[in-house]
């Protein structure tokens, strides 16, 4: 027994070993100083943006396809979601906001954080020390998400199935994550100062610039000038609608990751700029075509939420309505005069909405963005602004090009005209709306 305890007490003196130590952080993360009314906040606006896609967005986009068309177009949201989901998991979050060798950092992030390697509950990333990380790498996924599904608005009623799933997978890896690292995870964008509160550029303006590439290479839907391809449920559409402004709280007021003014002031900017939008969208379709509409009404909520996503904790409500009251005609200019001129298939807007609304409100933060509402205003550049735009809308567009050459040599990126005209529902998926 004498000869047990001494042992045991040799070992016990005996210092930890490095095997037993925790293990180094890394470069990109900071230990944790939990801040509980952030975490509560962020907990819940993770919730509100995650329901942007699903059903927000498949509801949206959903009422406004002809009606062989709409499982098609929901399958498209859910596929989004679960992609994403599992790529951010595996490499995505490692290389949006890791931190690579210093010939990648300015572009991409590393791999370090590889199948979330590294993070534990009680680390953060630098950029929220108050946040556990595993509630950062949660948020920073439904931004990842909603992406690509906003794209799909733009190919709905005629690409393969397979072809979106291949889309969906590449686009995230080539084109969402370099773009997410250049302007928000220490690249050279945010170095620069260009100012992107809550999406604008990362978001909306590389899925409105690739929703165009994709509906030229793909060409219009047969019949596109001369059926009648008005939407089947308007009701679905104004559902997704309240759904993505309701949502869009969470998007905007919980890119301060905090529960203070800044996200209060974001909040309140994101409701008026919605509802300027609105008018200011309805007003000049009344001119134009005589008569307003439950779509337009919806649709420049849409255009007003998008413009003030880069500037909602940047700029006071005077600027917020501004940019509300300016994203309406400029977004229905997008979707129906240019459409128009230039005859190509937008299917649901994508570019004319969220293109054209990221680039109005990407520009307009540049000028209403003020040091008053957040100390970062006070670097407020339109040079910079403009140089971020072209920057990520030069990325998005080749990108988006590349990986579309991709999908037509390996699975082929549209149905046959038999197919389209049939549906998409029952020929890709075996279902029906209306049985």
């Amino acid at each position: 027994m004498r000869r047990t305890l001494a042992i045991i007490a040799a070992l016990s003196a005996l210092p930890a070993t490095p095997a037993l130590a925790a293990p180094p952080m890394l470069a990109h993360q900071a230990a944790l100083q939990i801040d509980g009314a952030a975490t509560a906040w962020i907990l819940t606006s993770t919730a509100l943006v995650l329901m942007m896609t699903l059903p927000g967005l498949a509801l949206f986009y959903g009422g406004m396809v002809r009606r062989k068309n709409v499982i098609a177009t929901l399958a498209h949201s859910t596929a989004a979601f679960a992609i994403v989901t599992v790529l951010w998991f595996a490499v995505g979050y490692s290389l949006s906001f890791g931190t690579g060798g210093p010939a990648t950092n300015a572009v991409i992030g590393g791999l370090q954080a590889a199948f979330l390697n590294g993070v534990t509950p009680d680390t953060a990333h630098r950029l929220a020390p108050g946040l556990p990380e595993f509630l950062w790498i949660a948020y920073q996924l439904t931004f990842a998400i909603i992406t690509p599904a906003l794209i799909a608005g733009a190919f709905a009623e005629r690409i393969k199935f397979s072809a979106s799933i291949l889309f969906f997978f590449l686009w995230h890896l080539l084109v969402y994550a370099p773009i997410c690292h250049q302007v928000w995870g220490g690249g050279w964008m945010g170095t620069l100062g260009v100012l992107d509160f809550a999406g604008g550029a990362v978001v909306h303006v590389s899925a409105g610039v690739a929703g165009l590439v994709a509906c030229l290479v793909l060409g219009p839907r047969h019949g596109y000038g001369r059926d009648n391809m008005a939407p089947h449920n308007l009701a679905l559409t104004a559902i997704g609608t309240g759904l993505l402004l309701v949502g869009w709280l969470g998007f905007n007021a919980g890119s301060a990751w905090a529960a203070d003014g800044i996200a209060a002031v974001a909040a309140f900017n994101t409701i008026l700029a919605a509802a300027a939008a609105a008018i200011g969208w309805t007003a000049v379709e009344w001119i134009d075509h005589r008569r307003p509409t439950l779509l337009g009404l919806l649709s420049g909520i849409v255009a007003g939420l998008v413009g003030v996503t880069p500037a909602a904790g940047l700029v006071d409500p005077k600027g917020a309505f501004v940019i509300g009251l300016l994203s309406g005609p400029a977004c229905y200019a997008g979707a129906v005069w240019l459409k128009r001129a230039l005859n190509y298939d937008d299917s649901l807007d994508a570019f004319g909405v969220h293109g054209v609304g990221g680039v109005v409100g990407a520009l307009l933060t540049g000028v209403f963005a003020t040091a008053a509402i957040n100390p970062a205003g006070a670097g407020a550049s339109l040079l910079n602004q403009s140089i971020g735009l072209v920057a990520v809308a030069a990325w998005s567009a080749v990108g988006t090009f590349a990986i579309l050459m991709i999908c037509k040599f390996t699975t082929g990126l549209r149905v046959t005209r038999e197919t389209e005209i049939e549906g998409l529902d029952y020929t890709q998926h075996g279902e029906t709306i209306h049985p």
